[in-house]
């Protein structure tokens, strides 16, 4: 999406719970093999004993202090994640609206899967564009991956998963240097999708009438091998590759910035597993952007719809940026779907 103007974000925060199981541990207690948790280069995954919207209160709260932001000034929620968020049938959003205070808010629940926090932004900034009066959007991610459904070691390829949190405040940026200044600054959101690939999450399933109804766990290594089995590596490689440069390209066009610009200092990959990086994300990346590429994520593995907004925070929280220099934020989810943020220092 081609922004009429850039936009603020204020209070970037990512909430992580105090425990944490190592990839020695995991190893030990025969959670990973040794040569997968080595590919996967997780340090530690974080574990939450908190709910995942109870989390995402936790990093709103974060955010709204930090912005500088009354709860009651919010107009718009919008609430990500990829799984169970600890109820039936019900909304978390509206949940996290009201534990914060932000009764004023329209709460909004974003399903994109792992793309879904970018997707969250995006939507939060075509309704700051269009909906007069609309001030301020808050937007939450939280996903937690606890057993007996989910194993976070070894229930998919090339991705380990972590608990956690994010939030962020995003908003018009004040007129004439009035106003308190934004953290970062979004200049451009763009997204591209390959919709042909969303078997690989599905395999050869038949549809269940309830979650978790084919088995115990949340399979992803299933489904992707039905997929593979017959014939997707080849057309999830080419999709892949062509949907990742065309979401960098674009992003970097409607910001005005070529791939050489020297603005652009960093481009930052998902926080998926370090051999999945390096092969379908570090070669296109480096040659598209010629920006230092950084792979977080060492000590909070993937954190579902939260992995774009996480890396925001850590832009933010260790002063990356300074006017002017540029980061190009990459995201991406099953179905399959990628998102770029280029977001510059305030």
């Amino acid at each position: 999406m081609r922004l009429p103007s850039p936009l603020g974000i204020s209070g970037p925060s990512l909430w992580l719970p105090p425990g944490r199981q190592s990839g020695a541990e995991a190893v030990a207690s025969g959670l990973v093999d040794a040569e997968t948790a080595g590919e996967l280069g997780y340090s530690a995954l974080p574990v939450a004993a908190l709910a995942p919207p109870e989390m995402a209160v936790e990093a709103g709260r974060e955010a709204l202090s930090a912005a500088g932001v009354d709860p009651a000034a919010v107009g718009l929620l919008l609430h990500a994640w990829i799984h169970y968020q600890g109820h039936d049938l019900w909304s978390p959003a509206h949940f996290v609206a009201d534990r914060l205070g932000a009764d004023g808010a329209v709460p909004l629940g974003v399903q994109q899967v792992c793309n879904g926090g970018a997707a969250a932004v995006e939507l939060a900034a075509s309704r700051l564009f269009v909906e007069p009066g609309l001030e301020h959007a808050l937007v939450t991610t939280a996903d937690a991956f606890p057993d007996p459904g989910f194993d976070r070691w070894s229930g998919d390829y090339g991705i380990g998963y972590g608990d956690g949190a994010t939030a962020l405040v995003l908003h018009h940026l004040p007129e004439n240097g009035g106003g308190r200044p934004a953290d970062l600054v979004l200049h451009a959101v763009t997204t591209v999708a390959a919709p042909r690939l969303e078997r690989m999450h599905r395999g050869d399933d038949p549809f269940g009438p309830a979650a978790r109804s084919l088995g115990p766990k949340v399979d992803i290594r299933r489904t992707k091998k039905a997929f593979l089995r017959d014939g997707g590596m080849e057309a999830f490689t080419e999709a892949s590759g062509a949907s990742l440069r065309a979401v960098v390209r674009r992003c970097l066009a409607e910001a005005g910035l070529s791939a050489a610009d020297k603005p652009l200092r960093y481009v930052v990959a998902p926080r998926l597993g370090r051999k999945t990086v390096d092969l379908a994300y570090a070669p296109p990346l480096s040659e598209l952007t010629g920006a230092e590429l950084l792979r977080p994520g060492a000590d909070t593995g993937h954190l579902g719809a939260g992995d774009a907004a996480a890396s925001l925070a850590e832009l933010h929280a260790r002063r990356m940026l300074g006017p002017g220099e540029y980061a190009l934020v990459v995201s991406a989810g099953a179905g399959f779907t990628w998102s770029c943020l280029l977001v510059s220092g305030a």
